[in-house]
């Protein structure tokens, strides 16, 4: 099935440029959905997947994820203990590997490196210089550059220590993806509109 993953540095643009390319290619966008679905399956409540989603237990960063495509979840039983690490790492991948299979645009979750061998698919790594990345969030978002900064330097660190510790390799590194794009010098709809088109290129849709 037809599957694109985009790994996003904070403030590159993931979550406004995934759900664009999602609906150019009339495939469902996966991001809040993994955490949601774990929670179903684990039985917890969905605020303590969110809180191991995308980061380990080191008790300083969650990701806040948006809202967007829930595909079908198993039903929730009673509620436990929170799992550790390991348990979410495994039913997170498993869940990674069900929706390329049925066929997404998935955003993060070291989508790339779980989903590496999936015939077809296209790894895609938005980024740019940390500089550009906190002066675009500080405009989109009215945020100060000192907390602009701040966010940056924090989501950036939780999100290479997700993949460095759980997987053993670095997510910046351009191996891991077939396209890597600096959005900072580029407008997103234009970023968008590559990957579509890469895709089709490598016949992950026609």
């Amino acid at each position: 099935m037809a599957v694109v993953t985009i790994s996003a540095a904070f403030g590159a643009g993931g979550s406004e440029i995934g759900p664009a390319v999602a609906e150019a290619l009339d495939l469902p966008f996966v991001d809040r959905a993994i955490p949601v679905s774990v929670a179903g399956r684990l039985g917890i409540p969905v605020q303590d997947a969110e809180e191991k989603d995308e980061r380990v237990d080191t008790g300083w960063w969650r990701i806040l994820s948006t809202m967007s495509f829930v595909p079908d979840v198993a039903g929730v039983g009673p509620y436990h203990a929170v799992p550790d690490e390991r348990t979410f790492q495994l039913q997170t991948e498993q869940v990674l590997h069900e929706v390329a299979g049925r066929g997404g645009v998935i955003l993060g979750r070291a989508a790339a490196i779980v989903l590496a061998d999936e015939p077809g698919a296209l790894h895609v790594r938005l980024s740019g210089p940390a500089k550009a990345r906190i002066a675009s969030h500080a405009q989109r978002t009215g945020s100060s550059t000192k907390d602009a900064e701040n966010d940056v330097r924090t989501n950036d660190s939780a999100r290479e220590t997700y993949v460095r510790q759980l997987y053993r390799c670095d997510a910046t590194e351009c191996r891991h993806y077939h396209l890597v794009i600096d959005t900072t010098v580029l407008p997103w709809g234009d970023v968008a509109a590559i990957i579509v088109q890469a895709a089709r290129a490598r016949g992950v849709v026609r």
